[in-house]
């Protein structure tokens, strides 16, 4: 039963929801998950370790989730997940162990861990991988990023991250690039607080920014914003929120027209400093397509009624609205379908 995903009239609800990727707890089709894709019209489910207990489980899952979007006329839903590999891999044996970007030590182990990956992903339902990590981790740093981040080589994480993009893709599995514009330089966890970079844009453009560059050239299909408030650039909002570096940058002057994220809202770089109303302003006003929400809480509704809140106040927020349905739906069309 294949479905037409091309542009129509949607609710004001639909495209609010579709702006969301969120997470949730369980390991079945509960009421939760139904009020999420019912109720809230959410356009993705993100998956953590507590979702995820056998192969065959998570295959149910998966297809229950779209089963039920379609009997409720919503879209398919993206279902992420961070495989990266090594200290980053949410599914466990029986799948695939690889030691992770470090680990690589060229461009075949990428093609290699990307292709098993995908092939793994696709075979369970899961149809995105918040990989590759494209953050250079420079050698003269204590890089929060070391043990996840393929070297200090700009070109070498360019050409690793290309392969994973490549061959993800090739098998029907998203591939997001993170974490947008590099946090190779960051010693501090955004998972615990908000840190900053004095980092001019020249020098982002010649290190940081290379990664991002080939993995727009290779057709990725999204990429993620980073916590970090990079001082120079825009001294008062982080790159997830920031215009100027979701807008200005990513958009106009690298000209990327694929699905833009941010990264989860729940985490510390956010939760200390800004409420999820402010946050989800910036975000819609940056044109910013996800917003993704990682744990289950009053925040997932609170976003929801904020979207809607914001796309129904001018024309021009229901017309950057709709923009970003367009993104999503056009990325949903090349690779999702009921089946």
């Amino acid at each position: 039963m294949n479905t037409s995903l091309a542009f129509k009239k949607y609710s004001l609800e639909q495209i609010a929801g579709q702006r969301l990727m969120v997470g949730f707890e369980g390991t079945q089709l509960n009421k939760e998950l139904m009020f999420l894709i019912d109720t809230l019209k959410v356009g993705g489910v993100i998956l953590f370790s507590g979702n995820l207990k056998t192969p065959d489980q998570i295959k149910v899952l998966c297809s229950s989730i779209q089963k039920y979007a379609f009997s409720k006329n919503q879209p398919p839903l993206f279902i992420s997940v961070d495989q990266e590999g090594g200290q980053v891999a949410r599914l466990k044996e029986p799948f695939t162990q690889f030691p992770g970007n470090p680990g690589m030590k060229g461009p075949d182990d990428a093609k290699h861990f990307a292709r098993i990956t995908a092939k793994e992903l696709e075979g369970v339902g899961i149809n995105m991988n918040m990989a590759p990590v494209l953050d250079v981790a420079p050698e003269d740093i204590q890089s929060i990023m070391t043990k996840r981040a393929f070297g200090n080589d700009p070109e070498y994480v360019s050409d690793m991250g290309a392969k994973v993009i490549e061959h993800l893709q090739l098998r029907g599995v998203m591939a997001v690039a993170k974490h947008f514009p590099g946090i190779g330089r960051t010693t501090s966890d955004s998972h615990l607080e908000l840190p900053s970079l004095e980092v001019s844009f020249s020098d982002l453009k010649s290190f940081d920014l290379l990664p991002f560059v080939s993995a727009i050239n290779n057709d990725v299909a999204g990429i993620m914003l980073s916590h970090i408030l990079y001082k120079t650039i825009d001294p008062v909002w982080p790159a997830s929120m920031s215009s100027i570096i979701a807008k200005e940058l990513l958009r106009d002057r690298m000209g990327y027209n694929g699905i833009v994220m941010t990264d989860d809202l729940d985490m510390g770089a956010v939760v200390k400093h800004y409420d999820i109303m402010t946050a989800i302003r910036k975000i819609l006003s940056a044109e910013i397509d996800i917003v993704l929400i990682c744990h289950k809480g009053p925040d997932i509704e609170k976003g929801f009624n904020e979207i809607l809140r914001n796309i129904t106040k001018s024309q021009e927020m229901k017309a950057k609205g709709e923009a970003s349905l367009r993104r999503i739906l056009k990325l949903k069309q090349r690779y999702l379908s009921y089946s």
